[in-house]
């Protein structure tokens, strides 16, 4: 059965062994605990703004992985419950960030903090994250912190890669690349800290991080998808929200890159060269036309293919209950997109 009792399950992770999800399900609440204190500060102002993203909740992505890792060895102990929360505190400090750079009014449901508090407030609030971060990434000794530097360099590059664009690189490439950095990176951390402090041999937890990074590119990739194919809100987002925004996601770069010269694809080209798709009627032409295209049915293979490489990497692991779980969320990103 898919358990709707922890964070995960409603991006498709599956339990189905009652110790394993009682295992976990102990090692976030225990992680939750320590995200809220974390974050003290004795400026009420700084508290506040701190505590803001960590009270909007959120699917806690990464210190699941880091639990669900620990459980292929010792469990979710003291040093994976901190390594834990060392990945969670430097994704939400990347989301304040962002939503400077992006301009955010909401974020998971909340106003933004730079809607709320301003610009300044919220680059310096997530400046404060990322040193909370690093304090607990002390205590944990020098390989923690060396680990946690080196992740933080690659979302910076990433980020920055984002920013100036592909410049002479193939666009395609350029944007998994980003991806791989800006996402994929965080999400191998986690994988990697759980499997290192719950005490697996070398060999496992370089599996288990490379099953996070594949795993982090298939679920942004997966996003991109839905924003195009899905009649709902399933990515989070309206439908066709990226394309309206004028955001080269890779159904868009496909379809950019496509050399076919029927009528429709050469229409298609033609309104996503145009910049962001904001008029009504365009839009909905655009989108339709999309959905229609090769390139979508390149962007869910593209998709399978990142889930299918992520679930070759657990070939190293044990055949427990931890990597069922694991190989649950390949199947789901798989059947996810169509």
């Amino acid at each position: 059965m898919v358990v709707s009792a922890l964070p995960g399950t409603s991006i498709g992770l599956e339990f189905t062994d009652p110790a394993l999800e009682s295992a976990v399900g102990s090692t976030l609440a225990v992680v939750e605990e320590r995200l809220r204190a974390a974050v003290h500060s004795d400026d009420p102002l700084v508290a506040q703004a701190a505590r803001h993203l960590v009270e909007a909740g959120g699917k806690r992505f990464r210190p699941l992985l880091a639990a669900i890792a620990a459980q292929f060895g010792t469990g979710g102990n003291g040093e994976v419950v901190q390594s834990a929360v060392v990945v969670e505190l430097t994704h939400l400090g990347t989301l304040y960030h962002d939503d400077v750079m992006d301009e955010a009014e909401v974020r998971r449901g909340a106003p933004s903090a730079n809607s709320r508090w301003g610009n300044s407030i919220a680059i310096l609030v997530g400046d404060f994250l990322f040193a909370c971060a690093a304090t607990i990434a002390a205590g944990l000794g020098v390989e923690a912190v060396r680990i946690q530097a080196g992740t933080f360099a690659r979302l910076v590059h990433g980020q920055l890669a984002e920013t100036v664009g592909p410049r002479d690189a193939d666009p395609v490439e350029h944007y998994l690349h980003v991806i791989t950095e800006k996402t994929g990176s965080l999400i191998a951390t986690s994988a990697r800290f759980g499997a290192m402090y719950g005490g697996l041999p070398a060999a496992q937890v370089e599996a288990l991080a490379r099953y996070g990074q594949a795993m982090g590119i298939a679920f942004q990739l997966s996003d991109d998808v839905l924003d195009i194919a899905s009649e709902s809100v399933q990515s989070g987002k309206t439908p066709g929200t990226d394309l309206r925004e004028g955001v080269p996601t890779l159904p868009v770069l496909y379809a950019l890159a496509a050399q076919e010269t029927d009528p429709s694809t050469i229409r298609l080209k033609e309104l996503l060269g145009a910049g962001p798709v904001t008029d009504d009627r365009l839009h909905s032409e655009a989108l339709g036309l999309l959905r229609e295209s090769p390139a979508l049915k390149q962007a869910r293979e593209t998709v399978r293919a990142y889930a299918e490489q992520a679930r070759a990497e657990l070939a190293p692991l044990p055949d427990v209950a931890a990597r069922r779980a694991l190989e649950s969320l390949c199947d789901f990103i798989a059947d996810r997109t169509g």
